[in-house]
């Protein structure tokens, strides 16, 4: 199960967020979709290659990982529908959380999402954000990386 709260950045902008976010560990991702209905997506990430299922959901909802090897990532890959999302995710520790927070590249660039993910619905609905996350975003579907990859971008 994933259960995670999306929100963009005070101000929308890196500038507004009031620290170095270069300074955390960064990953770099590139993902893909097979199908947004359900999701089906591959994604690349750093090193690794995974197969994702997603179920229904904003707030929380069924995740599923499979790894992958590099052939079959790139062949999946070639079968994608819309645009491939490219992006730099840092990670940013905020108390017992985690802020992933996702740098858009290429065809979304500029877009920042900030996302925590929690252990159960009640800590999400718990959770206080600090100020530079600025809006919540979670039940705004436009904000779903499945969404974003078939070029709906807000």
């Amino acid at each position: 199960m994933e259960i995670e709260r999306k929100f963009r950045p005070a101000g929308h902008s890196l500038s507004d967020i009031g620290f170095d976010y270069r300074a955390f560990p960064c990953r770099h991702i590139e993902q893909a979709y097979l199908c947004t209905d359900p999701v089906v997506r591959i994604r690349r990430e750093d090193d690794g290659c995974y197969l994702t299922y997603k179920g229904r959901g904003l707030l929380a909802r069924e995740e599923y990982n499979l790894p992958l090897g590099e052939a079959a990532y790139r062949h999946m890959l070639a079968k994608a529908d819309g645009h491939v999302i490219t992006k730099k995710r840092y990670l940013i520790p905020c108390g017992c959380y985690t802020i992933e927070l996702d740098v858009f590249e290429g065809v979304h660039e500029g877009l920042v999402i900030a996302e925590v993910e929690f252990p159960s619905v009640e800590e999400a609905h718990a959770f206080v954000p600090p100020p530079w996350l600025g809006e919540d975003v979670t039940e705004n579907p436009a904000y779903h990386n499945s969404v974003l990859s078939q070029g709906k971008a807000s």
